[in-house]
């Protein structure tokens, strides 16, 4: 099992100090943060794909968090309208690739786990499972899907050894279904970024995620 690791969703930050914002989840425990870059524009997958509506960060934002959190790794989450249009993901996967980035490949709450071929989750350095609806992507504080939680337990048996993230609605009180499920990567927003104690709650999610891989492993 991969080792476990919490991303805190930065679209549930005081977006007036977003450094300010990122220092505070990485000295707090975090080592990735998930950035959502959720834009009108094209993104060269085919002539007719588009992003969904909602607007939140592009890449202008996630130069500056660049700059002014050196080191930091950015776990970006580009939600993109219609993504059955792009002909072929796995020479998507490796363009990514050749430009030093980590690719992952995302799946919405109506889309089964056999979406990821065997093909696709090969090459594909993570595997994530939305577990909110997809007409609440891009805003915090939605309810988490129990009924997506099986895809992960799928995904998990099929590739043992992959990052699998969950992003939606994840927090204290919905970890332990997600962990004990096979999740090893774990977003969260408004639970980590509005809670008193930010560092405690990131503590307490990598423990929860930590407890079910032993679990895993005997």
């Amino acid at each position: 099992m991969p080792r476990a690791i919490i991303s805190p969703s930065v679209l549930a930050s005081d977006f007036g100090q977003l450094s300010a914002e990122c220092k505070r989840m990485i000295k707090g425990g975090a080592e990735w943060l998930h950035m959502d870059s959720i834009l009108l524009s094209d993104v060269n997958l085919s002539q007719s794909s588009h992003f969904v509506p909602n607007i939140s960060m592009g890449a202008p934002v996630l130069s500056c968090v660049h700059k002014g959190v050196p080191g930091i790794f950015m776990d970006c989450h580009m939600m993109v309208a219609q993504p059955e249009k792009p002909p072929d993901a796995v020479s998507l996967i490796n363009a990514i690739h050749a430009r030093n980035m980590k690719a992952g490949v995302a799946i919405s709450p109506d889309t089964p786990s056999t979406a990821i071929t065997d093909e696709i989750g090969a090459v594909a350095d993570m595997l994530l499972v939305m577990t909110v609806a997809s007409r609440g992507a891009g805003r915090g504080g939605q309810k988490f899907l129990e009924r997506c939680v099986p895809k992960v337990a799928e995904l998990r048996a099929r590739f043992p050894e992959k990052d699998i993230e969950v992003d939606g609605g994840v927090g204290p009180k919905t970890i332990d279904i997600c962990a004990d499920a096979g999740s090893n990567v774990i977003v969260a927003g408004t639970a980590i970024f509005n809670a008193p104690n930010p560092e405690g709650v990131i503590t307490s999610l990598k423990t929860t995620v930590n407890t079910a891989q032993a679990r895993f492993s005997k």
